[in-house]
């Protein structure tokens, strides 16, 4: 299974500061859970075919799990709470997208 996040950071929110975060904590911290097979933050850059249109969304972010129930066990933990918390912090009304491949 994948989920997709589409989000925005919030006003006031630094890129750099952000994208540090996510580079050197969240990355490495999301792909160490055992129920994830992949996990990377993506950052929209264009709208191909449409050099004038901005992207609907800043940042997208894949997480590749295993199955559900070790997931939600793997990031339902004290330590794995405190470790994302800053992720409220920076991204504004994040949507999480369930999917399942065809």
């Amino acid at each position: 299974m994948r989920i997709i996040v589409l989000f925005d950071l919030k006003d006031g929110v630094s890129i750099s500061e952000y994208e540090d975060w996510a580079r050197t904590r969240d990355i490495p911290g999301v792909n160490a859970l055992g129920s994830v097979a992949n996990f990377s933050i993506h950052k929209a850059v264009g709208v191909f075919g449409d050099d004038a249109a901005s992207p609907p969304y800043q940042y997208f972010e894949i997480i590749d799990i295993d199955a559900m129930d070790g997931f939600v066990a793997d990031i339902s933990t004290e330590e794995f709470q405190a470790a994302a918390a800053p992720f409220q912090e920076y991204a504004a009304d994040p949507v999480f997208v369930l999917t399942e491949d065809l």
